[in-house]
């Protein structure tokens, strides 16, 4: 394809809102807008991703059952990885090994005053007690019946609205009238007593005993809670969030949390998330460096104007030749400086340049320079195709 053609335009600087080196060499080299639309170039890189398999794409991937995904510090979500057994999933999803304190006895029931303790950290330290010795309860509100989920996790834990929704459908915050409808009060809220409710414990909460949890009385809490002498549930099941830290539950060494965008959902590839995150792995200091297999084309061809030599007509012929022998060639057939087609060359990152000279070819030679490489090589014109064949592999 004729630089022209694709009506391709390049930027000298970085956009403003540029929230990540890939994405300001992507915009530079005229594959997206600043507002990050996909411009011509960019969709001929994503056809010929499409051909491409994702695991030979040269990128940091980390990989759940049914999802990829590059981290990347601007990214959406967080994922929880492990960097010894390449376990990964998204942190609100991912599982992880609990470990529960020192079993004791199970100790009577103990109702005391704890004024102004609404929340785990100022009953904690009202009763000096860690955290991990207190239930903390959270309710929601299914969505499909309107019937109150009440959940008990141990205090030092996250919820994962994400793993409560797996097990019971969607939910919303519950509304306190309908908080008191349960028979719970807000703020002392517990799981005994409780009338026309879904109590859903955390795994972790029948393995730790003695937990300080609300009595349903305002002003007070409970020592010495237990599952399932004092309340039933009617969900025993993973509903925590894991966190960096916590122990991979496959091999034991401690996960990692960082941020990152999908590649690949059940729904299919994110091309859009593709382009970024090659434009992350693959750049250098004057712009993209791309693989032959992600690249939207193959060869950035060009010419330098000559004085004795019509280099634009060699310049033509070899792109015919290009085109005939099935290498994809983006020709750069401005009437431009020099100076601007190399840099534009280097932006747009083609893994091989071309450039048709008219010293070169007076030796009947072109000149040759692999994107990645800091030196030009001759080849000689006649054996040119050949040459970029091997070099194309």
């Amino acid at each position: 394809m004729k630089y022209t053609d694709l009506k391709l335009q390049t930027q000298r600087e970085f956009p403003n809102n540029a929230r990540t080196q890939g994405f300001g060499w992507l915009v530079r080299a005229g594959y997206l807008t600043r507002e990050n639309e996909i411009l011509p170039l960019g969709k001929l890189m994503i056809e010929r991703l499409k051909a491409s398999d994702i695991d030979a794409l040269d990128l940091s991937i980390l990989k759940s059952e049914n999802e990829f995904f590059f981290p990347l510090a601007a990214g959406n979500l967080e994922v929880a990885h492990c960097e010894s057994c390449r376990y990964a999933d998204r942190l609100e999803l991912a599982q992880f090994k609990k470990n529960p304190l020192p079993r004791e006895d199970e100790l009577p029931l103990e109702k005391v005053l704890t004024p102004d303790c609404h929340t785990i950290e100022a009953l904690a330290n009202f009763l000096n007690v860690p955290k991990e010795k207190t239930a903390k309860a959270l309710m929601y509100t299914r969505l499909t019946d309107g019937k109150l989920i009440f959940i008990v996790v141990r205090g030092d834990m996250q919820l994962s609205e994400a793993k409560l929704k797996t097990l019971v459908g969607d939910v919303r915050a519950a509304r306190e009238d309908e908080i008191i409808s349960a028979g719970a009060v807000p703020g002392y809220a517990s799981p005994i007593g409780l009338n026309d409710a879904l109590i859903v414990a955390d795994n972790l909460i029948p393995q730790s005993q003695n937990l300080v949890a609300g009595a349903n009385e305002s002003g007070y809490h409970l020592k010495n809670t237990n599952l399932p002498r004092d309340y039933s549930a009617q969900i025993v099941a993973d509903v925590t969030q894991a966190k960096a830290g916590d122990t991979c539950a496959q091999c034991g060494n401690p996960l990692a949390v960082s941020s990152a965008i999908t590649l690949r959902t059940e729904a299919g590839v994110d091309f859009e998330n593709m382009l970024l995150a090659l434009a992350e792995t693959h750049r250098d200091d004057k712009g993209l460096t791309l693989p032959v297999f992600a690249s939207p084309f193959d060869v950035y061809l060009m010419h330098v104007p000559g004085k004795t030599i019509n280099t634009l007509e060699k310049a033509e012929e070899i792109y015919s030749a290009l085109q005939n022998a099935g290498v994809s060639v983006l020709f750069d057939n401005r009437d431009e400086r020099a100076g601007v087609k190399f840099n534009d060359a280097d932006l747009i990152g083609c893994p091989v340049r071309v450039t048709v000279g008219e010293k070169a070819l007076q030796n009947g030679m072109v000149e040759l320079k692999p994107r990645k490489e800091k030196e030009n090589q001759l080849v000689p014109f006649d054996g040119l195709i050949s040459f970029l064949k091997n070099v194309l592999k």
